[in-house]
């Protein structure tokens, strides 16, 4: 039974329309099955925003679409913020206790309200202090 063969356009199409919550899992599967480490996907994503975005100023009355989720205070958890963090953000052990370290500092931008609602309640959830800009 030969398996339907996908293309990598197919694929990019279809993450369209996951949330980013959504593609983070799907990361980390894809990881834990091949036993590879993706390459901080929120530097791609931050990258990527701004390009997006085209012309100079947009209209002040137009809504907020994207979002920046800022850790604003560690708490006394560290090591469950540092975990919340990795596991929003798919950095390393490292590069996730170095942004913990650094805080107020962003954790995820320019994504959606429903996204960073749930990113600042699992940080919360672990202890820190964040909010939603």
């Amino acid at each position: 039974m030969a398996a339907t063969k996908i293309t990598p356009k197919d694929f990019v199409e279809a993450l369209k329309g996951w949330s980013i919550l959504d593609v983070v899992e799907a990361v980390k599967a894809i990881e834990d099955e091949f036993g590879i480490k993706a390459a901080a996907p929120v530097a791609v994503a931050a990258a990527a925003g701004p390009a997006a975005g085209g012309g100079e100023a947009a209209a002040p009355e137009e809504e907020q679409t994207e979002f920046t989720v800022t850790l604003t205070a560690v708490g006394d958890s560290k090591i469950n913020v540092i975990k919340a963090v990795r596991e929003l953000t798919q950095l390393g052990l490292k590069e996730a206790k170095d942004l913990v370290d650094a805080a107020p500092k962003p954790v995820l931008e320019n994504v959606s309200k429903a996204d960073a609602e749930k990113a600042v309640a699992r940080l919360k959830e672990a202890g820190a202090t964040a909010e939603l800009k």
